[in-house]
């Protein structure tokens, strides 16, 4: 019988805490170093923004990476941002979120653009994530990616005119260049 090879959740948990990013997905480690500045400053602006408008209408809770999400034995990732309505509270844990979170963001750098775009795409549709953004940094521009099947379709493709919105917060809109501001 051949022997399992992959990496597991259990792995996961014990590679060192040294500033690097850690992600397992289909059971292979993938590392990144720590991402610059307008990455920062988009991903704190909108977490920023999100929450202000998920609390005050109480639609469920934000968080911002670092914060594991167990799809699966093998599959561990850490968006840039994600969301879980007030519905899905109970796969939320006190080590990490244990299933698909209703959003998850990633803000494109170098290092990960072409994880983001393909792999994570992805592994979000396989596993039910309902909304998918992935934010790139210049212009900013801003691409919005929702389930048809078990794949994703890009429904919306932004650009620095642009606003995000998503039915997944009733009244909200965030005109893109706030995420640099």
């Amino acid at each position: 019988m051949p022997i399992d090879t992959r990496l597991t959740y259990e792995d996961y948990c014990l590679l060192p805490n040294d500033g690097k990013r850690y992600e397992i997905i289909d059971g292979e480690l993938f590392v990144t170093p720590s991402p610059r500045r307008a990455h920062q400053k988009i991903v704190s602006n909108l977490h920023y923004y999100l929450t202000d408008h998920v609390k005050r209408h109480g639609l469920g809770e934000v968080y911002v990476a670092p914060f594991d999400v167990v799809f699966s034995r093998y599959d561990v990732v850490e968006p840039d941002i994600l969301y879980v309505s007030k519905a899905r509270m109970s796969i939320l844990t006190d080590k990490n979120i244990q299933g698909a979170p209703d959003l998850a963001v990633e803000v494109l750098s170098e290092t990960t653009a072409d994880i983001d775009r393909t792999t994570k795409l992805k592994l979000y549709a396989r596993f039910g994530v309902q909304e998918y953004w992935i934010i790139e940094p210049v212009g900013p521009t801003a691409e919005i990616y929702r389930p048809v099947k078990t794949a994703f379709e890009l429904t919306a493709s932004l650009h620095a005119d642009d606003s995000l919105t998503s039915p997944l917060f009733p009244g909200w809109s965030l005109p893109l260049p706030k995420l640099l501001e």
